[in-house]
């Protein structure tokens, strides 16, 4: 390491649940698995204003839980693997104005089954949060955030897909003394996005079989929100 790059390399294992009824309910032999992980990384700070984090992670998993939306349960999938990149950046280029960017990639399959139908069902392919905050003179500032997630399968051979979004968020308050008067808008744009989605079979009264598809929860729209605080 320097005082402008650090070079590491990290390993430990850990233990892995979903849903803390797989260890309550004794349903499966393999209640609460090992977890094993490393990454190696970079970190360097380009300037006085630029700072950037890169780094390749690997995770095995004894037992891979995944939801059943049906049952309303999780059930053991047999070992995984996960993979990936992430990267971070942060610019301030001046003490008023920072901002931040954390993108994700990862390759999460499982051991056990076969090519093609190896999915983890939800399992995120790509994910990125970024941000701009503005601190003005006189106590008033702005944020902007992004939030975005790719589509992703919602089973083991990506048959059905969860879709994914892009949501644009914005708050702004003044600060005054030990008062803070604030507004937030969530879903500035009004997307339209499902916020929990998995695939399970339903039937409708008119059909004569059932259907596995989609089952999800609609996302906020629009949402103004006006806020007061104090610090004492």
């Amino acid at each position: 390491a320097t005082p402008v790059t650090q070079l590491y390399l990290k390993t430990g294992k850990g233990f892995h649940s979903n849903d803390s009824r797989v260890i309550t309910s004794q349903r499966t032999n393999d209640i609460l698995p090992s977890v094993y992980g490393a990454d190696i990384g970079l970190l360097q700070r380009l300037s006085d204003k630029w700072l950037i984090n890169l780094a390749y992670w690997y995770l095995y998993s004894e037992q891979e839980f995944v939801y059943v939306g049906d049952a309303g349960i999780v059930e053991a999938s047999g070992e995984s693997v996960r993979q990936g990149i992430d990267l971070s950046l942060r610019y301030q280029p001046i003490s008023r104005i920072f901002w931040n960017l954390d993108a994700n990639y990862a390759l999460a399959r499982s051991v056990d089954s076969p090519a093609g139908e190896n999915y983890i069902p939800l399992a995120p392919d790509f994910t990125l949060v970024s941000g701009l905050r503005v601190h003005l003179l006189d106590g008033l500032f702005g944020q902007v955030n992004v939030r975005h997630i790719k589509d992703r399968p919602a089973n083991e051979d990506n048959s059905i897909v969860a879709e994914g979004y892009t949501i644009l968020d914005f708050n702004a308050g003044y600060t005054y003394r030990e008062l803070q008067f604030g507004v937030q808008i969530q879903n500035l744009l009004n997307t339209d996005w499902n916020e929990t989605q998995f695939a399970t079979e339903s039937r409708l009264a008119d059909e004569s079989t059932p259907v596995e598809e989609i089952h999800f929860t609609p996302g906020s729209p629009f949402f103004l929100k006006f806020s007061l605080s104090a610090s004492f």
